[in-house]
């Protein structure tokens, strides 16, 4: 019989247990971004965890975040351990969701797994948001120098001075995206600090009075046996162009600059996520040489 508890806090045998359970997620479906040491990913801390064992095992795993995307909804992630899927766990914890969030609740299905679309159907979670993965290889990928119109340039991050700009401009250009909107000062400090920052691969892009216009926030994720030929792989994190300096192909001068610094640090493969309604920006990409490659899917109720 499985029994579910709720806590706000993982303490060190809990985030241990944890851990243990998203690293078989990571080595089964190549998800979540977690590491063996260190803090979790931010996407599991905060907030509430939903614990599901079996005697003394942990089959399943939920994060809820109480404190809602950009728009106040609770958004939940949900992994049931791959030795312990196909036993109705999946279920268990949606049910639980359900009952703590019993409108407005919003619940990732990353990979968009049959599973996860069974257990939404019959739970009355209806299919709301898709993000797409894109994925390019870098050889023999056209990406040239890129050219921002007369009056920009393009230099890079400088940690403890550009992060207010970075700020505002991302207000600016993501007010209607869920997540990225929200993003503050403080968090973006607090990113500086992780293992993968690199603000040699984070682009700004200024206008002739100095004033950042726009930014370009590279990433490269370690090496995944399971994906990309165990190779580490770059992804296009953050793309966002103020809206009033949009036109004059500075979002594209940005990700191409971007690009070609993945590519010049020798990686082979190249992601980004966009979502699935965005057609503009989808278009950009498929010319840069991109392709769908997965898609997470957000059932809401």
């Amino acid at each position: 019989m499985v029994n579910t508890v709720w806590v706000d806090e993982l303490d060190g045998a809990r985030t241990d247990e944890v851990r243990a359970l998203l690293l078989a997620a990571k080595a089964k479906d190549g998800r979540p971004d977690v590491e063996p040491l260190g803090p979790l990913p931010s996407e599991f801390t905060g907030g509430a965890h939903l614990l599901a064992r079996v005697g003394d095992e942990l089959v399943g795993y939920a994060h809820l975040d109480t404190g809602g995307d950009s728009f106040g909804r609770k958004v939940a992630e949900l992994l049931v351990h791959p030795a312990h899927r196909r036993n109705g766990y999946g279920t268990v914890l949606v049910d639980a969701l359900v009952e703590r969030v019993p409108s407005g609740l919003r619940v990732w299905a990353h990979g968009d797994h049959p599973g996860a679309a069974r257990i939404a159907e019959r739970k009355g979670l209806a299919r709301a948001r898709e993000l797409l993965v894109l994925h390019a290889e870098v050889a023999g990928a056209d990406w040239p120098e890129p050219t921002p119109r007369e009056g920009r340039a393009l230099r890079t991050f400088v940690p403890g001075e550009d992060e207010q700009a970075v700020i505002d401009v991302n207000a600016r250009a993501f007010d209607w995206h869920p997540e990225q909107g929200s993003l503050t000062v403080e968090q973006l400090t607090q990113t500086e600090k992780e293992n993968w920052f690199d603000a040699e691969g984070f682009f700004l892009a200024e206008d002739e009075r100095g004033k950042v216009v726009g930014f370009h926030w590279t990433k490269v994720h370690p090496a995944d046996p399971e994906r990309f030929g165990g190779q580490p792989v770059g992804e296009v994190y953050v793309v966002g162009v103020d809206p009033g300096a949009q036109g004059g192909g500075l979002g594209k001068a940005l990700t191409l600059a971007g690009l070609r610094y993945l590519r010049d640090r020798g990686l082979t493969d190249v992601i980004l996520y966009v979502e699935g309604d965005n057609a503009p920006a989808v278009a950009v990409y498929t010319k840069l040489g991109f392709s769908r490659y997965q898609v997470d899917v957000q059932y809401a109720r």
